[in-house]
């Protein structure tokens, strides 16, 4: 028995109340930007700077052992991974220890250090500190400017693509779209201050990967049928093409879901800013390409015959008489 989340041939109205939609997206977007501004976001290590510390053992690492045994310190913010290198030998297990500042300081003190060396020679007795290094807050105030950077310029490819391959009024929607899913991700950290590092920004890209698919395959099937469908009103046109990929959206989705719910509940605390930020974007993402790209589409309208330049440029309202 093939498993159907959708029935066939659905016909439902998306358009009806489209003020509705874009009018929950918009007040989201305000209470996002609102968070943002009073609380700001939770920035980890890697934002806030500190210190990092490099280890060396013979001993087989466990990386939990090495939180528990720091847990009793007091750090704050402790960020333990395992580094791996195909030039390192059976006894050489190497670990990063990322510390947050401590009392606002850049550095963490010496103090501290042989706390930690301390702690951690009880779980493996001949560890060394190959490295210490210490980032201050200019230099991660250059990792948030080239964050930005990056999304605004993932954003602005989006644009240039969607605009080549379909219309301008494409293109638009899809990033206003996609712009709605950022602003709510982004929101929703601030909201729960959740802690915000890098792989929330590894998340981010991937959701706007993840909503430009998404908006794509409904754009795909809307200029299918504005061939087909000629004559029909584009409201019409648009809930045919929604309807005709509903199926695939949310089956899609919702297998993306299962594996990311699965990672959220075992995945551990290190991958789980990742995870809560990708569960959160297909779901918003899933929402966006229905209701806000879809919706703009309409809002702007766009050219009925493919077959001929797009003299009106494509507006609904071109041939309305001042």
């Amino acid at each position: 028995m093939r498993l159907k989340m959708v029935p066939d041939n659905t016909t439902f109205d998306f358009f009806t109340r489209w003020k509705l939609w874009l009018g929950i997206s918009a007040t989201l977007i305000v209470v996002a930007l609102a968070s943002f501004a009073i609380q700001g976001l939770n920035f980890g290590i890697d934002f806030r700077g500190g210190t990092t510390i490099r280890t060396e053992s013979a001993e087989p690492l466990d990386v939990g052992a090495y939180r528990t045994a720091l847990q009793e310190l007091d750090l704050g913010d402790v960020v333990i991974s395992e580094v791996f290198d195909p030039s390192f030998g059976p006894d050489e297990n190497v670990a990063m220890i990322r510390i947050a500042p401590q009392d606002d300081a850049e550095a963490v003190s010496q103090a501290t250090i042989d706390s930690v060396r301390t702690a951690l020679a009880e779980v493996a007795p001949d560890i060394e500190f190959t490295s210490v290094s210490s980032v201050g807050p200019k230099v991660s105030g250059e990792l948030i400017q080239t964050a930005v950077i990056a999304v605004l310029l993932a954003i602005g490819a989006v644009l240039v693509y969607i605009w080549l391959r379909f219309e301008w009024q494409f293109a638009v929607g899809a990033v206003v779209a996609l712009v709605h899913d950022v602003a709510l991700t982004i929101g929703i950290f601030s909201e729960l201050q959740i802690r915000f590092d890098l792989a929330i920004i590894a998340a981010l890209l991937t959701i706007v990967g993840y909503s430009l698919n998404d908006t794509v395959v409904v754009f795909d099937r809307v200029r299918e049928n504005l061939i087909k469908y000629k004559q029909r009103p584009l409201k019409e046109v648009l809930n045919i093409s929604i309807n005709e990929t509903l199926s695939r959206t949310l089956m899609t989705s919702f297998t993306t879901l299962l594996a990311l719910l699965a990672l959220l509940a075992l995945g551990g605390d290190v991958i789980r800013g990742f995870v809560f930020a990708m569960t959160w974007g297909v779901i918003v993402g899933t929402y966006s390409s229905i209701f806000v790209a879809s919706v703009i589409l309409f809002w702007l309208g766009v050219k009925r015959d493919w077959s001929k330049p797009d003299n009106a440029a494509g507006n609904q309202f071109a041939n309305v008489d001042a």
